[in-house]
């Protein structure tokens, strides 16, 4: 079987003010260390992290937990707006698809056809990869996999360093959805990066 482990970046410094990238915070080395650890005995077989500061530094701390796995940058897992709002969209997500050009969800759509066409494509059969990527990238693998409409990528959201996996248990058969945010390896003092607040 084909799986993919998709881990959203640690916490970056200044997040909250709308920094385009940064280095993590304190917070942020924390929540990486604790994903490495979760990690290290998985059997990962080769890894990628988008170029941006944020997922690069969590990707080194990881990779320190797992130093004979092969790791490439990947501009296909830059973070994005991979589409823009469709007729059934809620009103409330106006403001959000209202803040973003054509340009940027043009890139966004293409460098996701990409993406989905790279990393879920046939042929790593017996392989464990692992993504570090961004809020809207995970979102988008995660509705390409459910095949959901493609505005629903804005209702997916995944907490620091939270794990996601997809399978695809052989070639030719529909992958998976095996599990979604995943925090049991952060302490509840982690938790960031998700709207409102926890429930447990």
């Amino acid at each position: 079987m084909h799986n993919i482990i998709l881990v959203r970046h640690g916490e970056q410094i200044d997040a909250q003010h709308g920094v385009i990238d940064s280095s993590l915070s304190e917070r942020g080395i924390a929540q990486a260390r604790a994903v490495a650890a979760r990690l290290a005995g998985v059997g990962i077989t080769q890894a990628w992290h988008s170029p941006l500061d944020r997922a690069w530094q969590t990707m080194n701390v990881i990779h320190e937990a797992i130093p004979m796995v092969p790791v490439e940058p990947s501009a296909l897992l830059m973070d994005c707006v991979p589409s823009d709002k469709a007729p059934d969209t809620p009103a409330i997500f106006d403001p959000f698809f209202g803040s973003v050009s054509e340009a940027d969800i043009e890139a966004g759509s293409a460098q996701m056809a990409d993406a989905i066409n790279e990393f879920l494509a046939p042929g790593r059969q017996g392989q464990t990869d692992l993504l570090v990527t961004h809020n809207a990238v995970i979102g988008w693998f995660v509705r390409e996999v459910l095949d959901a409409p493609a505005w629903r990528w804005v209702t997916l959201n995944q907490s620091n360093c939270g794990i996601t996996v997809l399978q695809q248990q052989r070639p030719g058969r529909p992958w998976t959805l095996i599990s979604h945010n995943d925090v049991g390896h952060l302490p509840t003092d982690l938790h960031t990066g998700m709207p409102g607040a926890p429930l447990i």
